[in-house]
């Protein structure tokens, strides 16, 4: 087999997935915790690969960095202190960071290596993981936030899929441990799967939201390398209902160098399909 005959494919358990051709593979080791792959490839550049599941990619990386951030950010008056559980790649902590409001950043991750490589090998997604306002914690995300009692305006479990070291982030517990970490008036996003793909796993997690949460809404949005095309997010709060407030200054500044986020965005991506407002009425 020659080099451009070289493909990473994943199938998710519907039964879709996608398909690229490689280049090389960049870095391959099998931490802790799971296996970590970074490959190249011509359409989508440099994607991280964990346990065989794409989670980000240099090309459409954005489309679910930029939502998980801006959206709960925006929604808050003062977002100084913010919390990031998962998300060891940074591209999350690097959109928290275009709000010059915030203070300090925790990034919360349980597998360092993960981390280590995103830096070395994907600089453009993890660049602001050495910022000064960035603290890094590798350990458990279920065994931190159980410590933390009102100490953050935002919370965004950027995590791996219920499964592996992902899998306790998907708990009532847990849940409640977040709650009961943020500040009054913060808010929680934390991504929640595949509306199309993931329908099983979806009802799952909102009925355990719903238990713990006073308000818990639902946005979506394209996705173009996870199963289905097309992501959701959930936007969790004990008193903060989203497009109630709107930061429109931080809103134009961020959309002078956001590549999706805007103002007519953050407005539309909580008018969802009725086959997802079924899906989620079927919560319970």
């Amino acid at each position: 087999m020659s080099d451009t005959d070289l493909r990473y494919t994943e199938l998710s358990e519907v039964g879709m997935g996608i398909s690229v051709k490689v280049n090389s593979t960049i870095f391959h080791d099998e931490s802790d915790f799971q296996t970590i792959d970074i490959i190249d490839t011509p359409a989508l550049g440099k994607m991280l690969i964990l346990d065989g599941l794409v989670m980000t990619s240099d090309k459409d990386e954005f489309f679910y960095h930029e939502m998980i951030s801006h959206i709960p950010m925006n929604s808050h008056p003062a977002p100084r202190n913010i919390l990031v559980i998962g998300g060891g790649d940074g591209g999350t902590v690097r959109e928290v960071l275009k709000h010059e409001c915030v203070q300090k950043v925790v990034l919360c991750e349980i597998d360092g290596t993960v981390v280590e490589c995103c830096k070395k090998y994907l600089p453009e997604i993890a660049g602001k993981l050495d910022d000064p306002k960035v603290e890094i914690q590798i350990r458990d995300g279920v065994e931190y936030i159980s410590t933390q009692k009102e100490q953050f305006d935002i919370i965004l479990i950027d995590s791996t899929d219920p499964l592996g070291p992902g899998v306790g982030l998907f708990t009532e517990e847990f849940y409640n441990n977040v709650k009961n970490a943020l500040k009054k008036g913060g808010i929680m996003v934390a991504q929640s799967e595949s509306p199309f793909a993931d329908q099983k796993e979806m009802k799952l997690m909102y009925a355990l939201l719903k238990k713990v949460f006073p308000i818990v809404r639902t946005y979506v949005g394209p996705m173009p390398t996870y199963p289905g095309g097309y992501w959701s997010w959930a936007f969790c709060s004990e008193s903060v209902e989203p497009l109630s407030y709107i930061d429109a200054e931080r809103v134009d500044k961020i959309s002078l160098t956001s590549k999706l986020y805007n103002k007519e965005i953050h407005k539309s991506v909580f008018a969802l399909p009725n086959f997802v407002k079924k899906l989620l009425e079927e919560a319970k």
